[in-house]
């Protein structure tokens, strides 16, 4: 059986969650975005005691996830710090069993498709995994979610994006 780890992103580490019984992981890209001083003490605290692991994802892991956002329309909707944590996640899957802890629901929402566990800390999190499509404002005409135009080529409105269940 794999050992469980959890996976933090900085939502996780902010809303105070770092598990004492099981091994927490994040990347140097979280841990970046961490800028309050408590939270920033925290990590400093758990990297000392040995709670907490800085690892990086492997490139094979980063292609997945490249290919599965745009897949899903999530790649408008995901940062690249976003991105590093999810393949993190899929990396660490090899050889342990992943929990990502964070509460942010574009994350949430490629985890379910990518079938990892999450856990929120300070939201109830997703319950059903979403799509994107653009719409246009004007004549409804309906574009894949990575369509690089604002503008309609039919009419010229301005398209939006829509979320839409899977």
């Amino acid at each position: 059986m794999k050992e469980k780890v959890y996976v933090l992103d900085a939502s996780g580490i902010i809303g105070g969650f770092i598990s004492s019984k099981h091994i927490n992981i994040t990347n140097s890209a979280v841990i970046s975005e961490i800028k309050d001083l408590k939270s920033q003490m925290i990590v400093e605290s758990a990297l000392k005691e040995g709670t907490l692991f800085i690892e990086e994802p492997d490139s094979d892991s980063l292609n997945t996830i490249q290919n599965e956002i745009e897949k899903s329309g999530d790649v408008l909707r995901l940062s690249e710090v976003d991105k590093e944590l999810v393949a993190l996640a899929l990396t660490l899957k090899k050889k342990h069993d992943p929990i990502v802890v964070t509460d942010d629901y574009s994350i949430q929402n490629i985890l379910k498709i990518l079938q990892i566990p999450y856990k929120s800390v300070l939201t109830q999190g997703i319950n059903e995994v979403y799509g994107w499509i653009k719409i246009c404002r004007g004549c409804r005409k309906k574009y894949p979610a990575n369509y690089p135009e604002d503008e309609c080529e039919i009419c010229g409105s301005n398209v939006y994006s829509k979320r839409i269940k899977k």
